[in-house]
């Protein structure tokens, strides 16, 4: 009876996390898919604790009680800007939980038969290995987004040779692990875990800073594979079936960021991509690329009242500054004042998939008025102002026109076909992807420099007076 119970409150879970994964897929029941993955997580452990022996409750309730804590506090303190690494670290502890699982369960007592144990211990190297990968990959993303360690690729000569003689002797070490009687395997494991771990810190230091977002969608799905070889060692159904739900949403997620960039999986995972630059855009002759035309806060504000239609495009640069309240106080005046306002968002927009959509829903944006590139891109050419805030390589020209750009072919949002475009930025310095933007030489552009909550604040002031 106990066991029929636990299986029925594993298979209501295991729907729930899928309703919540649905639910997730819009702005408007993302609130609901939260609230299915928390009930559905909260069957989970009570269904874990049940079968368990009772004599490790204490244990567990203690750990779970300082887990919850932590998690809570750092959940309440972190700040929307630093959302991208601290779900870069989450995937860490995912990865080391399965590194750790598959040692506890080829170290401890087992029962399993002879017929089955070549395919668990399979099954303990693989969750090993991948983990490995998975934590030290997903702590230097961590340190990359963070800004502790430079967003610029680190490309050491030959480093394709060297992943692929490193995955090499992994698949031998793997070999011998298996064919290992008892636990004599343990320095072969102990060995493979190791150079996973260098493994995983080489791939993701090669990989330049515009690919990041791509970078932890695709950790999200090695955490999920992760889980999911955890739940095979421990013979746990629904740790298997939420990690594969997990792994191939963020393989689906990497694939969809890397289409938004017009890239390969194979090409981000190569690495090369992106540098932490700072640049003006040049010429040959090494002057200015062209005439940049600037613009005050007051005179901005005179120009969006007077607009019939505006689109607004997110970067990061507005998450940092944390404008989104006080720019959602100016889109009320507009749109009392009859101006049809519209929000534009770029697949990679941010340091995270959905980065801008979180950002503009705290700051109570009505979701009927944010729209993704590909619903919105041909309305430009009948909108009076294209109002870019803290963007750069999503509205990025030299993407269609500049076949030798490193951005060559990515989806970019078309603001210049606007009939006056608005760029705020801090400076002229280049994006993440260190690549010039030639949108701010073009005769419709006017740049409004500055921190963009000082800005918009002095915008709204200037609407309000």
């Amino acid at each position: 009876m106990k066991t029929s119970l636990i299986t029925v409150a594993y298979i209501a879970a295991s729907a729930l996390f899928i309703l919540s994964l649905g639910g997730l897929s819009q702005q408007t029941t993302a609130r609901r898919g939260n609230l299915y993955g928390i009930v559905g997580m909260l069957i989970a452990l009570a269904a874990t604790a049940a079968a368990m022996n009772p004599s490790g409750w204490p244990i567990l309730g203690g750990v779970l009680i300082v887990g919850a804590l932590i998690g809570a506090t750092l959940a309440a303190r972190v700040q929307m800007t630093s959302m991208p690494e601290l779900v870069a670290i989450l995937h860490s502890f995912v990865g080391l939980a399965a590194v750790l699982v598959g040692f506890g369960t080829y170290l401890g007592d087992s029962s399993i038969p002879q017929s089955e144990l070549l395919v668990h211990h399979i099954e303990i190297y693989l969750g090993v290995v991948i983990g490995s990968i998975t934590f030290t990959g997903s702590v230097i993303a961590f340190l990359k987004l963070r800004g502790s360690i430079s967003g610029k690729p680190f490309l050491l000569p030959g480093r394709h040779l060297i992943n692929l003689l490193m995955l090499i002797v992994t698949v031998v070490l793997g070999v011998m692990f298996v064919m290992a009687p008892g636990t004599d395997g343990s320095t072969y494991l102990i060995a493979a875990t190791v150079l996973t771990g260098v493994l995983g810190i080489h791939f993701i230091m090669a990989i330049g800073g515009a690919d990041m977002p791509v970078v932890v969608s695709m950790l999200n799905s090695y955490s999920g594979w992760a889980a999911a070889a955890a739940g095979f060692m421990l013979s746990n159904d629904l740790l298997i079936i939420t990690g594969a739900l997990v792994g191939s949403s963020g393989a689906i997620l990497s694939y969809i960021m890397c289409k938004g960039m017009n890239r390969s999986f194979v090409s981000v995972m190569l690495g090369g991509f992106g540098t932490e630059g700072g640049s003006v855009a040049a010429s040959a002759a090494g002057e200015p690329a062209g005439e940049v035309r600037s613009v005050d806060a007051a005179t901005t504000a005179d120009i969006l009242k007077q607009a019939k239609k505006v689109i607004i495009v997110p970067g990061y640069g507005l998450a940092v500054a944390q404008a989104q309240h006080s720019l959602a106080e100016v889109v009320k005046i507009l749109k009392e004042g009859g101006t049809e306002v519209k929000f534009a968002i770029h697949p990679v927009a941010g340091r995270l998939p959905g980065h801008m959509n979180v950002l503009l829903a705290e700051a109570n944006i009505p979701y009927d008025i944010v729209f993704e590139m590909d619903e919105i891109n041909d309305e430009f050419p009948s909108t009076d102002v294209a109002w870019v805030i803290g963007a750069n390589d999503i509205v990025n020209p030299s993407a269609l026109d500049d076949p030798a750009s490193p951005i060559a072919g990515m989806p970019v949002l078309h603001v210049w076909e606007a009939r006056d475009t608005i760029v705020m930025k801090r400076s002229m310095a280049s994006g993440y992807a260190g690549v010039d933007n030639p949108l701010f030489y073009k005769d419709n552009t006017l740049m409004l420099f500055g921190d963009a909550k000082k800005v918009v604040d002095e915008i709204l002031t200037a609407m309000r007076g």
